[in-house]
């Protein structure tokens, strides 16, 4: 019969790989693999470039399964919801673990490729602003880096308008007869959110019922979840970035480490974690 490398041999050489779809025509790996092009001399650009790119696919899944998400909340869907924000705090962690990778870039070797990086910025990442907006951090002033481009302003702006997650689970919560303020149900949704006594209120029915109200103290711990691993990556993000150009100015303008260190204060769900103290 042969060994099992073998046998796996004589299959693929029946197999007319001149007309089937490859595992790179597939993955469109030709484009993908082809996509990094320092343009410093320095052997580290590779890594920076790497590093964004493969953050930017994995933020590219993240909204994917955001949007599901919310879509599955708004439709009473919360099994196929936890489904999804589990995988996005599943996809935080690996952009977490993957500063790491950037850490073991020392100052003089980025300072090598700073220059070429003229003013692009982790700062105009348009899928990282629409997953800020989609958690709630609402900012019409962070539209701005993206005017020069009418697609990504569009997609930008569409977040921005849209009810966040969080919004979203607090109409959840009054449609199952919870008391949410109209405030809070019914809103300009590009405005940044504030908290609210009533919504802590609300959520303590839930977390003093967990029997009663389960689906949705899990929907809490998910969000909890996902909170927590949101500002790991945060701080993840603002430690190699001050390990990696100390103080500096950001490349687009911003302030760089002491502009990332005030996100680190942003709270998304406030009262998921305000009401813990009056349990």
């Amino acid at each position: 019969m042969g060994t099992p490398e073998q046998i796996l041999a004589a299959e693929n050489a029946k197999l007319d790989f001149s007309r089937a779809m490859s595992y790179g025509d597939y993955l469109h790996l030709d484009q993908i693999l082809g996509a990094q092009v320092p343009l410093s001399p320095d052997h580290n650009e590779m890594l920076f470039i790497v590093q964004h790119q493969t953050s930017e696919l994995w933020m590219k899944l993240m909204l994917h399964e955001l949007q599901a998400a919310m879509a599955c909340m708004a439709g009473d869907e919360l099994g196929s919801a936890f489904k999804m924000l589990a995988r996005v705090s599943k996809i935080m962690e690996q952009l977490v673990h993957a500063w790491d990778v950037l850490a073991t870039m020392t100052p003089p070797e980025y300072s090598a490729i700073r220059p070429y990086l003229a003013n692009s910025s982790g700062f105009q990442s348009a899928q990282y602003r629409c997953i800020e907006f989609a958690l709630g951090n609402k900012n019409a002033a962070m539209l701005k880096p993206h005017a020069h481009r009418s697609d990504l302003l569009e997609q930008v702006q569409t977040a921005l308008l849209a009810p966040s997650l969080y919004d979203q689970a607090l109409r959840l919560l009054s449609r199952r007869g919870i008391a949410v303020p109209d405030s809070h149900t019914e809103r300009d949704w590009s405005r940044a959110y504030s908290a609210s006594p009533a919504v802590e209120a609300a959520w303590l029915v839930v977390y003093r019922n967990p029997g009663e109200h389960w689906d949705l103290y899990q929907l809490g711990e998910e969000l909890t979840d996902l909170e927590d691993a949101f500002r790991l990556w945060r701080f993840r993000h603002v430690t190699t970035v001050e390990r990696v150009i100390g103080f500096k100015r950001g490349t687009g303008g911003t302030g760089g480490v002491s502009y990332l260190r005030k996100m680190l204060d942003v709270v998304l769900f406030p009262e998921i974690w305000t009401l813990r103290t009056s349990l």
